[in-house]
């Protein structure tokens, strides 16, 4: 197909929050689409949904809905991901898939376009997108890992409840209004809806994100620390997470403290670095208290940098603060973005 006229698109999970930042993302950058599919579960099959102004009748997702298909996002969830990317791949689409499926799969690139575009060139039909959490850390830590070397990494972050879901959006809503109110209320959702105790959010800080392992760091903690060696292709890299939620609906934050190579780099060096990375806007003023915060990040497609100074103890010791919209560059945007880098490296046929 003459790529000028576009490609035969599908999103899978269409009808769920990234599904439909992934629409409003793909409609705002202009991607190229000849042909569109919505799929989602059998239960949402037949509804309809907008997309630049056209109606489009959503479909249920099967193995044969994907004939055709030359580009599926997928954002609908691990089980589906595992059940019909391979399907799809196997009909000869390339898959974006968004959830932790295959991410550590050894045969599937794991992809930040500012950090490892050409590890796109390796896939073998299907190409994960990585943690919210650990792609706007990586996309701030790239550029100085390519000048200054890094060696290690600790990271605590802020996780807003979207990334969760809408329904923990909504039980942190509720609690709020409850608790202004004086009324009793029922944790059903948050940490982990699969988990045996559920905990209030509002007005409170979570340290569970995710299952705990055996290890005593919990499955997102170890998604930041494995996907970020595989990402920046360092396996040596010493790298530990500690995640939290907190009642915050959009937007993640990250305290990182980092250790680089080189002993003589200043405050001043590494904010200019960052003040020119693809991808990254540099909010750092302490005179002016200028600093990223998530509810000025919102429907922003940079990962915003501030906070940035030195260790008091070691040379080559950095701290600094990093925020995203989790459901743009940590999700839609990052996923369109390979999408569109499968396109300039001209693997989208």
């Amino acid at each position: 197909m003459d790529s000028n006229k576009g490609f035969n698109v599908a999103v899978v999970g269409a009808t769920g929050a990234v599904g439909q930042q992934m629409l409003n993302t793909l409609a705002k950058r202009n991607f190229p689409i000849a042909s569109l599919k919505l799929l989602a579960s059998k239960r949402s099959a037949g509804k309809k949904m907008q997309f630049n102004g056209n109606e489009y009748m959503i479909e249920e997702a099967t193995p044969q809905a994907f004939e055709g298909v030359q580009l599926a996002l997928f954002s609908a969830g691990g089980s589906i991901s595992k059940e019909l990317a391979p399907e799809a791949a196997k009909r000869g689409a390339i898959v974006v898939d968004n959830t932790s499926a295959f991410r550590m799969d050894p045969d599937t690139p794991l992809v930040v376009p500012e950090v490892n575009e050409d590890a796109l060139k390796n896939h073998n039909g299907i190409i994960a997108n990585p943690n919210c959490s650990t792609i706007q850390m990586v996309v701030a830590l790239e550029p100085i890992r390519q000048k200054y070397g890094l060696k290690k990494v600790i990271v605590s972050t802020y996780q807003a409840v979207s990334g969760a879901g809408a329904k923990a959006i909504d039980e942190m809503n509720d609690q709020t209004q409850s608790i202004l109110n004086g009324e009793e209320f029922t944790p059903e959702v948050l940490p982990v809806s699969g988990d045996k105790k559920h905990y209030q959010i509002a007005f409170n800080a979570v340290p569970q994100i995710d299952k705990f392992q055996d290890n005593g760091y919990t499955f997102e903690e170890m998604k930041m620390i494995n996907e970020t060696k595989k990402i920046m292709s360092m396996q040596e890299l010493e790298v530990a997470a500690t995640c939290v939620r907190l009642p915050v609906e959009t937007g993640h934050s990250e305290s990182v403290y980092i250790e680089i190579d080189d002993e003589n780099v200043s405050v001043a060096d590494m904010k200019s670095l960052l003040a020119e990375a693809e991808g990254v806007t540099l909010q750092d003023d302490p005179s002016e208290q200028l600093y990223p915060m998530p509810a000025n990040c919102v429907g922003k497609d940079d990962v915003f940098v501030g906070r940035i100074r030195k260790d008091l103890d070691r040379k080559n010791g950095f701290h600094m603060w990093v925020v995203s919209d989790n459901l743009l560059k940590g999700a839609a945007l990052n996923s369109v973005q390979i999408a569109e880098s499968l396109v300039k490296l001209n693997l989208l046929k």
